[in-house]
């Protein structure tokens, strides 16, 4: 493990919540979205409607009110964006994602302060996104929120605080968040590349080998039962 890695196993030895604090983790489920699961060949998973009723199955079938995951996943979800074709194909998931109803509250998981925020609002990005820079004892590195409402980013200013806990968006419907399913897409990032507002967070198999060191695990923090 790298520095940051110890940094985030260590962080905390209980599991920290990302959304709304009243829905207990009890409430979380796992989901697979990869190219290997056969229940997605019954959807078209690129289409929110669509991947919406998977989602859906999948909470109904574990009686949960949020499906997470994705790290590292290797997805067809992107075969009909262009933005992950043209410089290679890119469709291993570099952060982990958290499905559940649109307007659901994100909370910060850890304390920062805000790096920098845009709405990436071209087809297959983030939407409104979030990047919260941290420092940990002397370490820096920064957590990118995607896929949040407009509402996440009105009035925000570059340098505001956030405590861990803190209430720091919502989640996006599909019209805002650029065509997804509702659901927050959360990344943990070592060096930003000068990068404002926005980061990669899909791969091609090319690059994994630098950004699975970039970004890591992000249930390094977490620590959710799968």
């Amino acid at each position: 493990m790298n520095t940051l890695e110890v940094l985030l196993k260590e962080y905390d030895t209980s599991p920290i919540p990302i959304l709304d604090s009243e829905i207990p983790l009890s409430d979380y489920c796992l989901i697979d979205l990869s190219s290997k699961n056969k229940s997605l060949e019954r959807f078209d998973i690129t289409s929110p409607d669509s991947c919406q009723k998977y989602v859906d199955e999948v909470l109904s079938i574990h009686n949960a009110y949020v499906a997470f995951g994705g790290y590292l996943e290797h997805r067809s979800l992107y075969t009909k964006s262009e933005r992950f074709l043209t410089t290679g194909e890119r469709n291993i998931h570099l952060g982990m994602d958290f499905w559940c109803k649109a307007g659901t509250k994100v909370m910060a998981p850890l304390a920062g302060k805000v790096f920098s925020f845009k709405n990436n609002d071209d087809m297959g990005n983030y939407g409104p996104t979030i990047i919260l820079e941290h420092q940990v004892g002397e370490v820096t590195f920064y957590t990118l929120y995607g896929h949040l409402s407009l509402e996440s980013i009105d009035g925000l200013e570059i340098g505001t605080r956030f405590k861990r806990g803190e209430v720091l968006a919502t989640l996006g419907t599909p019209d805002i968040n650029v065509n997804y399913a509702p659901h927050l897409h959360f990344q943990i990032i070592s060096d930003l590349q000068g990068c404002q507002g926005d980061y990669p967070g899909v791969s091609s198999k090319d690059d994994l080998g630098f950004y699975q060191k970039n970004c890591p695990n992000p249930n390094l923090l977490f620590k959710l039962s799968f």
